[in-house]
């Protein structure tokens, strides 16, 4: 299902997939799709993990794959679709697939999170996930989850609705063309290392100390003429194209290797479907001279709103509709990361080219004004404009009486190291709990009652109290470490606040929960207040996301139903703070009938 088209009531949709991140997370497929008769039979896909070898910014290195594809092959699906994906492992690091915000109801066993609901594949080893797509719809991803591999190792899954279910947006004109174009931040998703991020995550571990930052960003794996290259990339640059920059520093580089180039058609309106892929970074996305349209989050209906830019958090998606109604010429399409603290980022600008038809390669494209890096104030105003739709088809569904009330802080710190470059080793948090990995998987061991793997004594709130967000504190950073859970019942409803602290420094952190949505109630700058805020909450049509950021020196509460019973992890989607421990996990019981309790594990369930 590479390349597949076909046309219905005069319609002929064409999907076009564009990723944003860093180098070499980015790459463009073009994929056909269509509304097709509903089938009784599975969907089935081979993902074959291989290393293959690729080059950004002239840098030539081996890379793990899927397929050999990068990013990997889109999943299509329809809503109420069962989807079979055999992963075979060809690579020499073990590996596992989380299929991102794709809900598994008592199934935890192939959510993907290495150890927590299986034990990674090995080499020259298959395993089958076993997908159903169950009230869903709209755009997520999939992407490794063990190690750092998924700075290579990701890709979209787009999930049509059912037959004969429209959008609850306007549609564009039927009698035009409907291209789907995806952006995959390199989170996704988006960062590039000229060297092998292993080897720099692994030797950044070993001194304690964050490794080295990625060297690009990336749109759709290409990182833009913002990004000159050396006469080595003469050697990797076939069939380029020119591109003039007057009074430019690349004027008349060769620019087609390194840089996406999409052509719309004047008239016509375009749906993007953007994906944050990037390990490390939160970002900005704006297109020269065109507003877009936010019609979905994180494959969930929101009311419609028109903006100039947009952030995302790594993790998250966001569905626009872009019409080409400007004077036809070439824009360009940025993507900067948010940072709005003093800390050490690759700061750069990726980009890619809208050239409307027909226009000559020689025109200089516009660049978009995209936010301070540090604008905090558009970041909320924006987040504070998105909205569930919370129609009678599609409602919002959101708790409005608590069972359970939790109060998690975020925090980073330093626990001896003696072989460490400064004889610490900097870590992460959750209510001063520093997450260690098991060498089980955590369902396993809650499924047959496997004693000594966990614990479910984590704290529903941390166990001293401070001025969460006020004067850095520098000292007494030291940390607990443990493979603690939090034991939920079966059908509870759950309020859970984040909030940021400013142990060593206060920062943003996008969060994701595993096997459920959540509505995002409130959030604000500051220490939360549980007297005042809840007042202020929405509770009528808040957003519903799978990962939510946690803004610099602040907090967020969400809420959600407890339903699907299992292990289910929740950590900071930050690659970084995760490898640092900021992460923890849920065991939700069973409920009383055999439809509400985990499912047995699959016959071919990776030993551990």
């Amino acid at each position: 299902m590479d390349e597949q088209t076909a046309s219905k009531g005069g319609f002929y949709w064409r999907y076009l997939f564009l990723f944003l991140g860093f180098v070499g997370f980015i790459s463009l497929g073009l994929v056909g799709f269509i509304f097709l008769p509903i089938e009784a039979a599975p969907k089935k896909y081979q993902f074959d993990i291989q290393v293959k070898n690729v080059s950004r910014l002239c840098h030539a290195k081996p890379i793990v794959t899927v397929n050999g594809m990068f990013p990997g092959p889109t999943v299509y699906v329809r809503e109420g679709d069962r989807v079979l994906i055999r992963v075979t492992n060809h690579a020499q690091y073990n590996i596992s697939i989380h299929w991102h915000g794709l809900k598994q109801f008592r199934n935890g066993w192939v959510d993907g999170p290495a150890y927590i609901t299986q034990c990674p594949i090995k080499t020259g080893n298959s395993y089958t996930y076993d997908l159903k797509v169950t009230g869903q719809r709209g755009t997520l991803w999939w992407h490794a989850h063990i190690l750092w591999l998924r700075a290579t190792v990701y890709g979209a899954i787009v999930i049509m609705p059912k037959e004969g279910t429209p959008f609850p947006f306007p549609r564009p004109n039927s009698e035009v063309n409907l291209l789907l174009v995806a952006i995959i931040l390199r989170c996704g998703v988006g960062e590039w290392w000229n060297n092998d991020v292993e080897k720099i995550e692994k030797q950044g571990s070993k001194l304690g100390v964050p490794p080295n930052m990625s060297d690009a960003h990336t749109i759709n794996g290409k990182p833009g003429p913002l990004f000159p290259c050396s006469e080595k990339r003469k050697k990797y640059c076939q069939n380029s194209i020119k591109i003039n920059f007057p009074s430019h520093r690349f004027a008349g580089k060769s620019l087609r290797s390194d840089t996406f180039v999409m052509e719309v058609e004047q008239g016509k309106t375009y749906l993007l479907r953007i994906i944050n892929a990037a390990l490390n970074d939160e970002l900005f996305f704006a297109i020269a001279g065109h507003n877009m349209t936010v019609v979905e989050i994180d494959a969930v209906y929101t009311k419609p709103f028109t903006t100039q830019a947009l952030i995302i958090t790594p993790g998250q998606t966001t569905n626009v509709l872009v019409r080409a109604d400007q004077v036809p010429r070439r824009y360009f399409m940025a993507a900067r990361p948010f940072i709005d603290v003093p800390l050490a980022i690759d700061n750069k600008t990726a980009t890619a080219i809208l050239q409307y038809k027909g226009v000559p390669n020689t025109v200089r494209p516009i660049l978009p004004k995209l936010p301070a890096p540090n604008d905090t104030a558009f970041v909320m105003s924006y987040n504070k404009r998105l909205r569930s739709l919370n129609s009678p088809q599609f409602p919002a569904n959101v708790p409005l009486k608590v069972d359970r009330r939790l109060f998690y802080t975020i925090g980073l710190g330093k626990n001896p190291c003696p072989t460490c470059q400064n004889g610490t080793q900097i870590i992460a948090s959750l209510n001063n709990i520093t997450f260690v990995m098991p060498q089980t998987g955590l369902l396993q061991a809650h499924y047959f009652k496997l004693k000594g793997v966990f614990s479910t004594d984590f704290p529903d709130r941390p166990t001293i109290t401070f001025n969460y967000t006020g004067a850095p504190l520098t000292a007494n950073l030291g940390t607990s470490l443990g493979t603690r859970l939090s034991k939920i019942a079966f059908n509870s409803t759950v309020e859970l606040v984040l909030q940021d602290t400013n142990l060593l420094t206060v920062e943003s952190h996008p969060f994701h929960l595993h096997g459920y949505n959540f509505f995002v109630v409130g959030t604000g700058i500051g220490n939360f207040n549980s007297s005042k805020d809840p007042a202020k909450f929405n509770l009528v049509d808040p957003p519903e996301r799978n990962t939510i950021g946690v803004p610099t020196g602040g907090w967020t509460a969400i809420r959600f139903r407890a339903d699907n019973p299992g292990v289910w992890f929740m950590h900071c989607h930050l690659e970084l703070h995760t490898s640092w421990g900021l992460k923890m996990a849920f065991v939700v019981e069973n409920g009383k009938g055999a439809d509400q309790s985990v499912l047995p594990p699959p016959k071919d369930l990776p030993p551990c």
